[in-house]
């Protein structure tokens, strides 16, 4: 069975779904890239504070989902310039201990360039 939502809280976009929960055999949720887009559509102001928002978007599909971010197998980081990596490591996102795995890329562009 699969399940594909968009949870309260979260900015829905036509072109996809944030969250893909798959139930059988395993349960399984697939997650849609989380940017720092606010619910209202606004975009925040510099890397950490989008790094912020980009992590409550993730809470909110997995807390719809019944799950935590203790049940993240695997983070996938995109930034576009590697001047944003402080900004990032200092944002203040709370992981949980041990850490999931994680890649972390420098990518030319994401989806918008606000982003």
């Amino acid at each position: 069975m699969l399940r594909k939502f968009n949870p309260e809280g979260v900015a829905a976009s036509p072109a996809y779904s944030q969250g893909a929960e798959a139930t059988s055999p395993q349960r399984i949720l697939f997650v849609s890239g989380q940017v720092g887009i606010r619910r209202d559509g606004s975009i925040a102001e510099g890397v950490a504070e989008q790094a912020r928002i980009a992590v409550e978007n993730l809470n909110a599909v997995l807390a719809d989902a019944g799950m935590s971010i203790d049940d993240v197998a695997k983070f996938t980081i995109y930034l576009t310039d590697e001047s944003n990596l402080e900004g990032f490591m200092t944002s203040g996102i709370s992981l949980p201990s041990p850490p999931p795995a994680a890649t972390l890329l420098f990518v030319k562009a994401l989806a918008s360039p606000q982003l």
